[in-house]
């Protein structure tokens, strides 16, 4: 077997094989998570991409070459196999019951290695009512109850855009769930399916407010509560160039500092007085509409004031503390985000860019052992772009 087509890997994963059934969304953000931990990724998808994403920018595609497969060709399912016996790991992100179909399914995989970890990435899960039914990440957040609650607009809620149901519900707990089975399966020598669902995952990051219901600290109203705009100390201010500083001093030493830096420490109402509240959120928002934000910036920034600018991506990656840690990079010529979490001693890294479908199949299927690269090629089973 040859060296990967990325070259010598680096990270905690180093040495982790995945077959990645490319999809859209949470599957691959989990595959580039795995892969900037040092994880050898092959991305098997159609030839020409999908009808999202894709192509010279798409970040959710780096770090691992790109095999273009017709998986409807009488041969595909056979490569997928072979594919399968030498890794540690399948991701796919299809509707339940696709790959069993295709020939490809976690007891087909079993056959030819019983330990591999065959991780699902669905909306819905692998069951239920709605399981083989279509949606997107506003749909799954809606029905856990967690997008009723976002936003500070009393009249409707707002979506976060795909972060906290495709990301933070659904790839994130899909890793965490392929580790977990990794390190369980090198224990019993045993695979099994991790089902992560978008659904189950955003319920889970719901926990802590769905503690302060149960125990009557919480009203299902929007902007009503501790950390929903509900409180005049937790929440965005418009400063005098229509830009916004995010204030959230909680502790009684942060808040002091605060309304000392801002200038109404003096005049500022007791903040637990619920009947003042208004008059609070008014004297603030007087306060912070007097200046830029560049300068409400420079009056807070290194303090305990728990005050910080609404930076835009750009801005963001300029500012010197994530500068410091490298934590938005500049790599092959696209603005990025760099490898995370970090580790003391075996730290992910930035490969290669965004791939196109196809870009790496014969160097890719080479390194993973496939004999008969040539023949798969002529016989259309797959492609090289």
């Amino acid at each position: 077997m040859g060296e990967s087509p990325l070259g010598a890997r680096s990270g905690p994963l180093r040495g982790v094989k995945v077959v990645e059934i490319a999809g859209i969304g949470p599957g691959p953000h989990a595959c580039t998570i795995l892969a900037d931990l040092g994880a050898d990724v092959v991305r098997l998808e159609r030839p020409g991409g999908g009808a999202v994403g894709g192509g010279a920018t798409d970040l959710l595609t780096r770090g691992r070459p790109s095999v273009a497969l017709d998986l409807k060709h009488p041969e595909a399912a056979g490569l997928v196999l072979d594919l399968v016996a030498s890794a540690d790991v399948l991701v796919e992100g299809m509707r339940p019951g696709t790959t069993e179909r295709l020939g490809i399914g976690p007891e087909q995989c079993w056959e030819r290695n019983p330990a591999l970890v065959y991780g699902r990435m669905t909306g819905w899960g692998q069951d239920g009512p709605l399981a083989s039914t279509a949606g997107h990440d506003m749909n799954y957040v809606a029905l856990t109850g967690a997008l009723h609650g976002l936003g500070q607009d009393p009249g409707r809620p707002h979506f976060p855009m795909n972060l906290l149901g495709d990301f933070g519900g659904g790839s994130t707990y899909l890793v965490i769930g392929v580790l977990a089975a990794l390190l369980e399966a090198r224990t019993s020598g045993r695979g099994q399916v991790v089902d992560a669902a978008i659904t189950d995952g955003t319920a889970h990051l719901n926990a802590m407010t769905m503690g302060f219901l149960a125990g009557g600290g919480h009203v299902e109203r929007r902007a009503s509560n501790f950390l929903d705009g509900g409180q005049p100390y937790y929440d965005l201010y418009a400063t005098a160039d229509g830009r916004h500083m995010s204030v959230g001093p909680l502790e009684p030493q942060f808040y002091a500092l605060f309304t000392e830096l801002l200038g109404i420490a003096g005049d500022a109402p007791d903040r637990f007085d619920p009947a003042r509240a208004d008059e609070l959120r008014t004297l603030v928002a007087a306060r912070f509409a007097e200046r830029t934000m560049a300068e409400w910036t420079a009056v807070f920034e290194g303090t305990d004031a728990c005050v910080a600018p609404v930076l835009t991506m750009r801005e963001a990656a300029a500012h010197p503390h994530n500068v410091a840690r490298g934590t938005l990079v500049e790599h092959e010529g696209l603005l990025q985000p760099g490898p995370a979490p970090r580790f003391s001693a075996t730290p992910g890294a930035l490969t290669t860019g965004p791939t196109t479908p196809g870009s790496d199949t014969r160097a890719a299927l080479t390194a993973w052992g496939v004999t008969d690269v040539e023949g798969l090629l002529e016989r259309g089973v797959v492609a090289q772009a």
